[in-house]
This record gives structure tokens, sequence and C-alpha cells, in this order.
């Protein structure tokens, strides 16, 4: 029987997929080449009484990373680290947690240092092996898990312990540095993310978000789409390697919910904008909630504990994934040991 589904589901979320992602996806940026080590921070600069925006220089890229830091509330002696990822715009764009929810409200009380990149847009943050003529050297994952955490330590004196959430394109992104880098996360968060990226629903994903609007050619990031590269890179083919890491992962059902409203502060009272979440963003969330029942199955069957939250109804859209970082604070929390 549940093969049965997953077949019927599979092409139901590879339509959902190729029709509706590239409505919701916005332009990148190139970078170039360099080395792997060195890293180091090369700007500073606070933008509020518990933000600052600083800029880390990737050895790996050759280039120079702006990230935007939010302050524990207190940090009287070593505060934790909570890296905390944008969507497919990776920053460079207007979806971005600041812009789009109470981030800085809900960690006004907060002992933790988080940590958002402000770029990345497209790159699924992991390690292209091959430098993309659109899109320029990408090698996210050396960044995010061996250049970048040595130097958050030291500029702001934690503790090095650390956990990682994002949302939708990045949801995939932080399970799979997690099955990159075992043991480095305390604790994962991932809100809407397709966990798969060797099936043919993961690689539609990634080739409409990082082909179709990216403009790249996603053979350049982990190699032909029947090789190695991608398996090595599925989190539900790799799920052993979360076993230790507590983990959140949370989905709407693609059904209209509280948030898919003309009341909605986002949708503003504009018809054509609350259709769009409810249909789009609920084609696309059904699809997600059909990877992320996968990786539910997959866990289960290897007895690797994981928090699942299916929420009967939820659309793609910023007002659950509100909802999702504070649900799945408790858990992170634990986590860093706040």
């Amino acid at each position: 029987m549940r093969a049965r589904i997953f077949k019927r589901g599979s092409v139901i979320a590879a339509l959902a997929v190729a029709t509706v992602l590239p409505m919701l996806i916005s332009p990148a940026t190139a970078s170039a080449g360099g080395d792997t080590s060195g890293s180091h921070v090369v700007s500073n600069t606070k933008t509020g009484d518990r933000k600052v925006t600083i800029s880390v220089f990737s050895p790996a890229m050759d280039r120079n990373i702006p990230l935007e830091v939010i302050l524990p509330a207190d940090n009287s002696e070593p505060r934790p680290t909570l890296y905390l990822l944008n969507g497919a715009g990776g920053g460079e764009d207007s979806a971005t947690w600041q812009r789009k929810t109470d981030v800085m409200n809900f960690f006004q009380d907060k002992n933790v240092n988080v940590v958002t990149p402000l770029e990345g847009a497209f790159s699924y943050y992991t390690d292209w092996v091959n430098d993309d003529p659109v899109l320029g050297r990408q090698k996210w994952q050396t960044f995010l898990t061996k250049e970048l955490p040595p130097v958050i330590d030291a500029e702001f004196n934690t503790n090095k312990v650390q956990s990682i959430s994002a949302i939708s394109m990045t949801a995939t992104s932080v399970l799979n540095l997690a099955i990159a880098a075992p043991g480095l996360y305390k604790g994962v968060g991932a809100y809407s993310g397709c966990a798969e990226t060797s099936t043919p629903v993961g690689q539609s994903a990634i080739e409409l978000v990082t082909g179709t609007r990216g403009g790249a050619d996603i053979t350049n990031m982990w190699g032909p789409l029947d090789g190695q590269g991608w398996k090595d890179n599925d989190p539900v083919l790799n799920a052993e390697k979360l076993r230790g890491t507590e983990l959140y992962v949370s989905t709407g059902s693609g059904l209209p919910g509280p948030h898919d409203t003309l009341a909605n502060p986002a949708i503003n009272g504009q018809i054509g904008a609350l259709a769009n979440q409810a249909i789009v963003g609920g084609i696309i969330e059904a699809a997600v909630n059909y990877c992320t029942h996968n990786l539910a199955y997959r866990l289960s069957d290897l007895k690797i504990p994981a928090t699942f939250d299916f929420k009967p109804t939820g659309t793609h859209s910023w007002g659950y994934w509100q909802d999702d970082l504070h649900n799945s604070w408790p858990m992170l929390a634990h986590s860093l040991g706040v």
C-alpha cells in the first residue's frame, strides 16, 4: 500500500513543483574562486541595539560574505549560536526572516546568537562540484560547516554549541548540512522543505529553483543527475547520519489555513495576493508534504527520534514559518542548552 501511495504521490508532487515553483523565486548573484583556509572577519557594523552586520571572508569562495547577527539578551558569558537561513533568495531579496516575521521581537529575551547569511540565492547552500557560468563558485557547505563557525565563536565569544533552522529551499539545505557534518549541529529545524535530492521530485524542485530561475546548470551542483553525488547529498538516503541530532520537521497540507485570509497583514486585503498564496503556495506545500512524509517513514524505519509537525492546513508562506520557528523553539533551546 505504501509503495502505491508513494508512486501516485510522486507524480502529483512532481507536477506541482513543475507548475508553480518558478513563480516564487528571485534572482541570484555570482561569485569567484579561491583556496580553502584563512576565513576571517572583514567588518563588523552595529545596526541596532542587539544587531550587527558582519562580513566574513570565505577562502573557499574567494569573496566576502555578509551576515546578520542578532546578539543574545545576556552576553555576560558565552552563549550558543542558532544559524537561521533565509529561503531561495538567500537574503538577497525582500523575502527574509527580518522583513517577513517577528524574529527580532521573538529573540528579544533569548540568550542565543542568531546568525543569518545575506547571500547564497539558489545555491542550496552546498558545495558545487564545478563553478557555474551564471552563479560562479558555490562552496557554502565548506563555508557554513568549516570556515564560519570558528569565526563566529571567536568574534562573539560563544560556547561553541550550535543548531540550525531554515525554510523552503534551505530546509533541504539544513538537513543536507547535518548529514555532511554529523554532530556539528545539536538541533535542526526544517520548515516546508523537500528532504529528497536524488528522486525525480527532489531534482525537479532543484531544477526549477536553481536551473530555471537561477539560470544555472544543476549538474554543476552534484554532477550528473543519475550520479553518486546526488545520492550522497540526499537526507532521506543518508538519514542514519542524522542519528543523535534533535530534529523538528514541519509542513502544511496545502489546504488554506489561518494565515490564508484577507485579514493577514501580509495579504493586506489583496485578493490577487491571497489567491497566489492559497493556490500556488498550496500546491507547493502539498508537494513538500509528500517529501516530508518520506523522511518521516525513513527515520521511523531506522528508529531515529524526530518531531514531525504535519499540520492539517497551511500553505507555503511566511505566516506558517513564523509559527514553525516559535513551535520548534523548545526543541532548539534544548539542543542549545538554553
